[in-house]
């Protein structure tokens, strides 16, 4: 019955608006409306990333809850771990609306956010209430009209990492100009050290990844790898959003921003492959972009990931794709005689090459 209520409401939110229909979503979960088929595990799916342990190996991924609005909710929704965000120092506003298009002939999405968000203070406070029984984690991202963007990771972490269990740095979004540039070997280096910094001062330091584009050459991932061992962060997540277009058929194809969904699964899996392979699995990685059905999350493991993150696929099939993308999962483990997560990580990394 659950099940047959959660698609009629799916339905009327794709004739939404997008971002109301999304902050709908925020509202289902605050009040107890949405799926809630709390923690799904086995012997087979508890794993560990970067020393935190998972009930299972599938998140959510930061940008579904940027302010830390629906925690006890995400809490009982059947993840593994949930991250949101992406919090910056000050609030702030994000690009003119609209700014979210649904691709549903495409089982996509585009968006333009730009960070909009409530600023760390508010996000910070609510993450100082969090649920206990769920691992956490906050995305870290900079203010567009920031004097040093670079030192704005760093200031996040300081007030906020107190309250979570990892943060992500957040330099692969499209939709603030010229954050992408931070990904260069040297501007990365700079940033990266300065959030290792902050985080030796952390009470309790935390494990921080780092979170790329897809749209990287091979000789820029190589770069990003060497910076990530030389600095010290715990894990690479692969990938956000892409500039592509390509192969695209719905009639909001031509939307600027970043595009998210099916589409993106070739490429973002191909770069998790690369990054295992260059990382020679000295880091974990985390498989985000496309990710719709327990298939193609084991996918992910077998190209190198420990842990995969959903957002899109969510838009439609609705919440409870998690827990059934778990369950599946189990089951694939199984089928191919794999104990633990860990036994499949990187098994079919070549087919991805």
């Amino acid at each position: 019955m659950k099940q047959i209520l959660e698609q009629v409401g799916l339905k009327a939110l794709r004739k939404m608006d997008p971002e109301q229909a999304h902050g709908l979503a925020i509202k289902a979960l605050q009040t107890g409306l949405a799926p809630a088929p709390g923690t799904i595990t086995s012997a087979r799916l508890k794993c560990e990333l970067a020393g935190l342990p998972l009930a299972n190996p599938i998140g959510l991924a930061a940008g579904f809850d940027k302010n830390a609005q629906a925690l006890s909710g995400l809490s009982k929704s059947g993840f593994g771990f949930i991250e949101v965000g992406a919090a910056t120092p000050r609030p702030q506003e994000g690009n003119a609306k609209p700014r979210l298009f649904r691709l549903s002939e495409d089982k996509a999405a585009i968006n333009r956010f730009g960070f909009n968000n409530q600023g760390m203070d508010a996000i910070g406070a609510r993450l100082a209430q969090r649920p206990k029984d769920m691992v956490l984690g906050l995305n870290l991202g900079a203010n567009k009209d920031s004097d040093d963007r670079a030192s704005d990771f760093a200031k996040v972490l300081s007030h906020c990492g107190a309250h979570v269990d990892f943060a992500t740095v957040n330099v692969s979004s499209p939709n603030t100009e010229k954050l992408r540039d931070l990904q260069g070997s040297a501007a990365l280096t700079a940033l990266l050290n300065g959030v290792m910094e902050a985080r030796a001062l952390l009470a309790k330091p935390i494990p921080v990844f780092l979170k790329i584009a897809p749209d990287l050459s091979d000789p820029e991932l190589s770069e990003i790898a060497e910076v990530a061992l030389s600095t010290g962060v715990q894990g690479i997540i692969t990938t956000n959003t892409t500039l592509s277009r390509e192969g695209l058929h719905s009639p909001q194809k031509g939307e600027m921003g970043g595009l998210s969904g099916a589409p993106l699964f070739e490429r973002s899996t191909h770069v998790l492959a690369k990054m295992s392979e260059l990382t020679e699995g000295k880091l974990p990685l985390i498989g985000v972009g496309g990710v719709s059905n327990a298939e193609q999350a084991y996918a992910k493991i077998c190209a190198g990931a420990s842990a995969v993150q959903l957002y899109t696929a969510l838009v439609y099939g609705g919440l409870s794709l998690a827990s059934d993308i778990v369950r599946g999962l189990d089951k694939l483990l199984e089928k191919d005689g794999h104990a633990q997560v860990k036994d499949a990580i990187g098994s079919k990394r070549g087919d991805w090459l």
